[in-house]
């Protein structure tokens, strides 16, 4: 507001008039102006937590520790100093710790075996009398040999009656897991594995087979993976049975991308959404294939669930909230995630590291139950014991945080997460079976995220489908410590012969006899 001073009135109503327009653009421009550096602010803070994704290591192990590549000269911060002191204090309390030994090789594995021995003249000592063998030092190499291929042949001899030159008989086929193809269930549990674990895609299993001058088109690998995810589809029904007929259960999903889905664009996302559940110690894991992130895929495959089910804060799991008999649970690991980005922008000490430090000693109990093997009852009652009193104190901080903390900053919203699905969070205290994040099921995901960066995307829906049903069945085999191609070739043998539910679910990892 600009004023010619030659031109001010002289009046003293419209002098505090023009006071009083003046004050109020001043505070206009001071509002203005505070938009403008929060919104300078979270630019910044947006900038530099992009930078730190893109370049930096993503783990969020050690937040506190100073960056390697700074400046010499550079001040620690004081409680970056109490820590190092705190772990070289540890250091010389706890004395270091002798190196691994190196594992003996498997006793099984076949051995070449070269003697090493002296000459007949060296055995004779100086004195004249022969020496004689008190022991010997073996050292061993791992030789690798190329994969060896046999050919199984099924032979039925034919017989006949010479005279009536009729009556012709010959043994019944035995069931074959592919008929109509030359491959035995341990080449297509090789395939299997190769693809899905080793995360090798088929057109390099083609050229890896060539090269060992074996004519195997990926157009045939196709098939038979196709085929057998086909008829592996009751086993993973009886997974999701198990899933939905227990009281606990995690929930995720996570991007694919499908080719010549109907009506849609080939770049468009779809998705793998994953669940783990079952018995304790017999845990399903079940990936299912969609074209969208609607939360009633969720609703419809846990269709009769009671219980706790655990989750991000995603918006498609609201549903849970209106069914009276599922207690939605939450994921601290979530909760922790925008805290520790924050806390790796700066090595000042600020309200993200003081927010890790709440989170550290909530997981400090559960380190302390796992540590120990405690019971899931036992951990219920350390839980009830030690983590209300950090919970309380948490929340009345990230209270007080928050009416000092612009809404839209990093910060903020890392605070309103907190706050607005704190119920959600604090509902594991309620059983010593339900984990404190949702760790595990990411876990579950990481094979397919890692497989999806080497073959990009699915060729078709069928494709997508197919590789849930296996995804399955191999992280279900990795969660009950299930050697994967072992228990392929075990389940492929004996697939052709099911004929009940039951049938198939005696075939699943947790329960199938080597």
């Amino acid at each position: 507001m600009e004023i010619d001073i030659e031109k001010l009135p002289t009046t003293p109503d419209l002098l505090q008039k023009i006071i009083v327009d003046l004050q109020k653009s001043l505070r206009q421009n001071e509002a203005e102006l505070a938009s403008y550096k929060e919104k300078y602010i979270r630019l910044i803070e947006e900038l530099r937590l992009a930078k730190q994704q893109r370049f930096c290591p993503s783990s969020e192990k050690n937040v506190f520790q100073p960056d390697i590549f700074d400046e010499a000269g550079v001040p620690i911060p004081q409680e970056v100093q109490e820590q190092l002191s705190e772990d070289i204090e540890a250091e010389v309390r706890t004395p270091r710790k002798n190196h691994p030994k190196r594992r003996p090789l498997p006793k099984d594995l076949l051995r070449e075996t070269f003697v090493h021995d002296i000459s007949d003249a060296e055995k004779i000592c100086a004195c004249g009398i022969p020496l004689v063998r008190i022991g010997e030092e073996i050292t061993e190499q791992l030789k690798y040999i190329p994969a060896q291929l046999s050919v199984v042949q099924h032979v039925r001899p034919k017989y006949a009656c010479m005279p009536c030159q009729e009556n012709v008989k010959i043994a019944a086929m035995p069931v074959l897991f592919l008929p109509k193809t030359r491959v035995t269930p341990e080449l297509i549990a090789h395939t299997i594995i190769t693809k899905y674990c080793d995360h090798v895609p088929l057109y390099r299993q083609e050229g890896i087979w060539q090269r060992l001058d074996i004519d195997l088109p990926r157009s045939s690998l196709c098939g038979w993976v196709l085929k057998t995810a086909e008829l592996c589809v009751p086993v993973v029904k009886a997974l999701q049975q198990n899933i939905s007929q227990a009281d606990y259960a995690q929930a995720d999903e996570t991007t694919v991308q499908v080719l010549d889905e109907v009506g849609r664009d080939n770049t468009s996302h779809s998705y793998m959404w994953v669940y783990r559940g079952g018995e304790i110690a017999k845990t399903s894991i079940v990936y299912e294939y969609q074209e969208t992130r609607g939360g009633y895929h969720a609703q419809t495959f846990l269709k009769g669930f009671k219980g706790y089910l655990q989750t991000d804060a995603y918006s498609g799991y609201s549903w849970t909230e209106k069914e009276s008999h599922i207690i939605p649970v939450g994921c601290m690991a979530h909760a922790r995630r925008p805290f520790a980005e924050l806390a790796k922008l700066s090595q000042k000490s600020g309200s993200a590291h003081e927010a890790l430090k709440y989170f550290q000693k909530l997981y400090a109990i559960e380190k302390q139950a796992r540590e120990n093997h405690f019971s899931a009852q036992a951990r219920y009652e350390l839980r009830q014991s030690k983590a209300p009193p950090i919970l309380t104190e948490f929340k009345q901080w990230l209270e007080s945080r928050l009416l000092k903390t612009p809404e839209q900053g990093k910060l903020g919203k890392a605070l309103r997460y907190c706050l607005t699905h704190w119920t959600n969070l604090t509902n594991y205290l309620k059983d010593g079976r339900i984990e404190i994040d949702n760790n595990l099921i990411e876990n579950a995901i990481r094979p397919f995220a890692l497989g999806r960066k080497n073959w990009l995307f699915a060729g078709s829906p069928s494709g997508a489908k197919a590789g849930a049903t296996l995804y399955s069945l191999i992280e279900t085999c990795k969660a009950n410590q299930v050697e994967p191609y072992q228990y392929f070739c075990a389940m492929l043998h004996r697939i052709r012969l099911c004929k009940t539910d039951d049938d198939y679910r005696k075939l699943l990892p947790q329960f199938i006899q080597f």
